[in-house]
């Protein structure tokens, strides 16, 4: 299938911050399923040509390519939905979009955009009813994954005991303190933290080589804090968002990883608790959960593994995409 892809290439549009997850895991995975991907950077192009130059490239590129679909990954207001309109038009292709904020974006964005498309795909359950008052619009229940063509189990050798892969924005500085302070050292890599950022093949390494792997809370935070890229996005600040799943719930398992998550919603609806993946509930009970896990070696390899063929069996980037070209009759 051809497939137009419309998304940023590098990280918020920033070339010194390295590929974007939409290119390491969207982009990848529809060209290792074999998919004839034509990408079209609306960052790069609105850089270099202008915010109306660049709107009027996407429509003669659907012109000229005539996909069989156009997938985008929107980041707030470059692309306007009559410019998606006519990539439909133009390209005579079916359109979806991977709203991947609803949580707390859907008010100041989503109903917004989503008309434009022929499928609104949210990992959200909790957005379904909210989609359905919009007029016209369908949507698709999916979920972030694993990109089995990018990470996978790398060794079977243990060489990190506890580690932490994310950026220290919120509280996490601080619950990391709290857990050294316990006598519990974790390794932390990431923009913010002085080990820096790993490339993509030494983070998988990470993985696959951690004794434990935390998730710290993606929603945790100071009240009233509000980064730069909160203010621009509009958001809310970190401490009044919704809990959510991340595509790290999934990569690390899929990389033959023990994973020892904050406990999410919906999160038990993709696997099974103490068996396929650990999970704490709070701070308070994380370095219990961290000693727990580390004086019982194999149980942690059992969930480890189990977590794995989970992972495998029905939670790659491959289910998803399928799902969603079955919801637009594209098989």
């Amino acid at each position: 299938m051809r497939i137009l892809y419309v998304a940023m290439r590098y990280d918020y549009g920033n070339p010194a911050r390295g590929l974007s997850f939409e290119e390491t895991n969207f982009r990848s995975a529809l060209e290792g399923m074999g998919h004839d991907v034509v990408p079209f950077d609306f960052m790069a192009r609105e850089k270099a040509v202008g915010r109306q130059r660049m709107r009027h490239e996407l429509i003669d590129a659907a012109s000229a390519t005539q996909p069989d679909f156009a997938f985008f990954v929107l980041f707030t207001d470059q692309i306007d939905p009559r410019t998606i309109e006519l990539v439909c038009e133009g390209g005579s292709c079916r359109t979806a979009n991977w709203f991947a904020d609803d949580h707390w974006r859907f008010d100041t964005f989503t109903r917004h955009y989503a008309p434009a498309f022929d499928l609104a795909v949210t990992t959200d359950a909790d957005s379904l009813a909210r989609y359905r008052e919009l007029a016209g619009v369908r949507v698709h229940l999916s979920q972030w994954a694993c990109n089995k063509y990018l990470y996978k189990r790398t060794t079977s050798e243990i060489r990190h005991r506890v580690t932490f892969v994310g950026q220290p924005h919120g509280t996490r500085r601080q619950a990391i303190a709290e857990l050294r302070r316990s006598a519990i050292e974790v390794e932390c890599w990431g923009h913010g933290w002085p080990n820096g950022r790993l490339s993509h093949a030494d983070m998988v390494d990470v993985f696959s080589s951690s004794e434990i792997n935390l998730n710290l809370s993606n929603s945790s935070g100071i009240r009233g804090w509000r980064s730069a890229l909160d203010r621009i996005l509009g958001r809310p600040a970190a401490s009044d968002r919704r809990p959510q799943i991340k595509g790290r719930n999934f990569e690390v398992p899929g990389c033959g990883g023990f994973i020892l998550t904050e406990r999410l919603p919906h999160l038990e609806e993709y696997f099974t608790y103490d068996r396929e993946i650990g999970v704490y509930s709070g701070e308070a009970e994380l370095a219990e959960r961290i000693n727990w896990w580390l004086d019982h070696p194999t149980e942690r390899a059992a969930v480890a593994e189990a977590g794995y063929r989970r992972v495998l069996a029905d939670h790659t980037y491959d289910h998803r995409f399928a799902a969603i070209f079955a919801e637009l009759h594209l098989q």
